[in-house]
């Protein structure tokens, strides 16, 4: 007579195997969407220059608004992707390079995958460690950029993306809304009859001409991205395109309008995390809405703040399945601007006649050349997110490459954040340089006509 252990004996040399082998089929059966589990880590760290530090066009002299620096980290079956969004007027050059760099050591990725863009603001601070190279050269070390606090909030920034991608939160939906913004957004460049710029609408102006003048070609909607555990939103991002001065220039830091929206809705969603990114606003500005007082920027913070909350009001929630997920980066090389000559540059350098504002130009485009002439190239990339395309895109981008993108994708929605790479300066459409105007002129855009077909082409292979 069998015993029981005998007989479990002879049962386990049959049933182990079966188990084995159903698990085994199990896992391989198992839906991409568990066995890929897209999480997400969200960080936000502060990147506000001390008092005395240099900012864009002048030295801190108070703190209105602390500056921030945050992004999500994004992990999935493959490497993690990193966005970040940085209130600072512009990261360039070896500046881009060390936070993609830094930030991709924290992420444990490939720097190809990291994008990191500034929001523009003038009263921000500039990051480019090829520039002040040069004008420690030639004996202005020190008067536009602080060094030492640069590095140190790059690595504050690392150090806050290494804790957010170990505690990223699982995301079962993808959300999506958007808002039109009324009286912010106008282009800049007002043509002629003879098609020529015939009035520059600047970030604010009193000009009853550039008031009146209409809006022009902008991009109206304020478009709102949110991560989401089931029911529990994780984060939002924001997308909305114009250059975002009230006033500046005095050295009174703020985050201006845009992020002082950003944080109001933040405040009011108790704490979900809020990233916002500037789409491509080379040639957008608040000019026919703002005459520049003091008055105003609230008013125009409370226009941005009422389009985010009609947009995560209007959010509708995808699933995110197995293939919600693609990441695509493309280097391409913009061909220099005519104007960028290295001789004439390291003249105006040289020159004791020269004022600041001429040598920091000189210096800001030379620092863009050296490092065209050396082969580097600039990134275009894009995540694609079920039917949202979260579009990256440098430089100063004219609103015209942005919505070239979106009637690529018919059906679907692109969230285009421009100002990754700010050495280019301004880049405009190929006709925009027989036009006139400020933003194609002298040594303002650092690329040429033929850039249009270039970033064109780029675009369409990354939103495939």
């Amino acid at each position: 007579m069998k015993t029981i252990s005998t007989t479990c004996k002879n049962m386990s040399r049959v049933f182990v195997p079966v188990i084995f082998l159903i698990w085994g089929l199990l896992l391989f059966l198992v839906p991409a969407s568990f066995a890929q589990q897209l999480r997400v880590g969200v960080f936000n760290t502060d990147v506000t220059p001390p008092i005395g530090s240099p900012v864009a066009y002048a030295v801190a002299r108070s703190i209105t608004d602390p500056l921030s620096a945050r992004g999500v980290v994004i992990l999935s079956g493959d490497k993690p992707v990193v966005l970040c969004a940085v209130d600072w007027i512009g990261i360039a050059n070896e500046g881009l390079e060390i936070w993609q760099k830094k930030l991709a050591e924290a992420a444990n990725t490939t720097v190809d995958r990291v994008s990191v863009h500034s929001l523009h603001q003038h009263d921000g601070v500039h990051c480019d460690f090829t520039m002040a190279r040069i004008l420690e050269q030639y004996g202005m070390g020190g008067i536009y950029f602080d060094t030492a606090f640069l590095q140190s909030a790059i690595q504050h920034v690392a150090d806050a993306v290494r804790i957010a991608a170990k505690s990223a939160q699982p995301v079962t939906h993808i959300g999506f809304g958007q808002a039109k913004v009324e009286k912010v957004a106008s282009n800049r460049r007002i043509l002629g009859k003879d098609g020529k710029v015939e009035i520059i609408r600047w970030s604010s102006t009193t000009d009853s001409a550039a008031i009146a003048a209409p809006e022009g070609l902008i991009d109206p909607w304020l478009k709102c991205v949110s991560f989401w555990n089931n029911l529990q939103p994780i984060a939002v991002m924001t997308y909305y395109t114009t250059h975002p001065q009230s006033y500046y220039g005095k050295g009174d830091v703020t985050c201006e309008f845009i992020g002082i929206a950003r944080n109001a809705r933040e405040k009011i969603l108790n704490g979900l995390p809020h990233i916002h990114f500037n789409g491509a606003s080379g040639n957008i500005t608040a000019g026919k809405y703002n005459d520049g007082s003091e008055a105003n920027r609230p008013v125009l913070a409370n226009r941005i703040e009422t389009a985010m909350r009609e947009a995560w009001e209007q959010t509708k929630k995808t699933p995110v399945t197995g293939n919600t997920f693609a990441w695509k980066s493309l280097s391409v090389k913009l061909p220099l601007n005519k104007n960028l000559i290295e001789k004439n540059m390291r003249a105006t350098l040289s020159d004791e006649k020269a004022s600041v504002p001429e040598k920091m130009a000189a210096a800001e485009k030379l620092a863009w050349y050296e490092r065209s002439a050396a082969g580097q190239k600039v990134n275009v990339s894009s995540l694609r997110l079920g039917k949202i395309w979260l579009l990256n895109l440098p430089g100063e981008s004219f609103v015209e490459y942005q919505l070239a993108a979106q009637a690529m994708k018919p059906g679907e929605q692109v969230c285009t954040a421009a100002y990754e790479e700010y050495g280019p300066g301004y880049i405009g459409t190929k006709i925009s340089y027989s036009q006139g105007g400020y933003e194609t002129s002298n040594l303002v855009s650092g690329v040429s006509p033929g850039t249009e077909a270039i970033l064109l082409k780029a675009i369409k292979k990354v939103l495939r």
